[in-house]
């Protein structure tokens, strides 16, 4: 998992509540286990008309938002059905943070899991955000979780919290399996003394 300290670039508003994991990524990308290759689908059904060209009102085509780094959300992003593949495309398209006032469950471990962080800011902060990459595409928004702070496009500060395990956790790029093997040695010792302890479970 790719270590997250900071990153700095275009915010790309999603200026809707409730955006459920078949919006972000549709089914019809549902047709392979690999995490390459789904940022093509990334907010799919809204991208691409029935022809499979882009739709000029959508967000994601207009120009002042290509390589976006950051999505600015309403509240309940991410929630629905328990997707992984929704996190993928997020990272594949080259997102690393999303900020929203509030998350879908699954999505928002789900995304601790791969190295999306999921900020969590007040409902009229979003707002304030949302506002300036809707009237100045292009705007920029660092997310810097050393410090635990989102700058805004006017050099606003908001601070954010998220849990201290999992903050070390993104900030060294571990996932639970990582985290896991670094107590190696502990889980050999267990493993040596219980074969002694118990040794018809063995």
């Amino acid at each position: 998992m790719q270590p997250f300290r900071r990153v700095a670039g275009i915010g790309l508003p999603i200026d809707r509540e409730n955006v459920d994991t078949d919006m972000i990524l549709p089914q019809r990308w549902l047709v392979t286990v690999e995490r390459t290759g789904l940022g093509e689908g990334f907010f799919g059904g809204w991208r691409y008309d029935a022809d499979g060209g882009p739709r000029p009102g959508c967000v994601l085509n207009q120009p002042g938002y290509q390589g976006a780094a950051v999505v600015v959300a309403g509240a309940n992003y991410g929630c629905g059905s328990s997707r992984e593949h929704a996190v993928w495309a997020h990272l594949d398209y080259g997102i690393r943070a999303v900020i929203a006032p509030s998350y879908g469950p699954i999505f928002f471990e789900n995304s601790l899991k791969n190295g999306l962080l999921p900020v969590v800011l007040p409902a009229a902060s979003v707002a304030r955000l949302l506002r300036q990459m809707v009237d100045a595409p292009g705007s920029l928004c660092e997310v810097d979780l050393e410090l635990s702070i989102v700058v805004g496009p006017d050099g606003a500060s908001y601070s954010f919290a998220l849990d201290e395990g999992r903050r070390q956790a993104l900030l060294a790029g571990a996932d639970e399996i990582a985290l896991t093997l670094r107590l190696d040695e502990e889980i050999a010792a267990f493993q040596r003394g219980d074969r002694t302890r118990r040794p018809w479970i063995w």
